[in-house]
């Protein structure tokens, strides 16, 4: 089966989104999904994240029950902010600790500025020629 996202609607404080549902044998159906804005926010689901969750809602629906409209509950919720944490937290400890920079001695840099003794050493006065 294959889900096509056609749109969404406000409704109160609900955002319903519109599924169209292709099967294998190319008969299309259409699928509403309503999510409650209030609880996404509560649980840290992000707008961008809905259309997504709400298709996977519609595919493990399908399997099971057949509905043409649900709604995505504050369980299902809780579970996505749940595991989306855990993944968060499994990155953070995935990261390498940051290097820190050498210290800086007074050669470094010598390569392309020369040797800091040449500069500073003192030169010998020379008396110009034929005076």
């Amino acid at each position: 089966m294959q889900f096509t996202l056609l749109g969404f609607t406000q409704d109160t404080i609900f955002r319903v989104f519109s599924f169209e549902c292709m099967g294998n044998d190319k008969t299309k159906t259409a699928h509403t999904i309503r999510v409650d804005l209030a609880l996404s926010r509560k649980h840290g689901i992000r707008l961008q994240e809905l259309p997504l969750l709400c298709r996977a809602a519609l595919e493990q629906d399908l399997k099971a029950e057949g509905t043409d409209m649900m709604t995505f509950t504050e369980s299902e919720m809780v579970l996505h902010a749940r595991t989306g944490a855990e993944a968060r937290e499994a990155a953070v400890l995935k990261r390498k600790t940051p290097r820190r920079p050498v210290p800086s001695t007074i050669d470094t840099g010598n390569g392309w500025r020369g040797s800091t003794l040449s500069k500073t050493a003192a030169v010998p006065f020379v008396r110009p020629f034929g005076t």
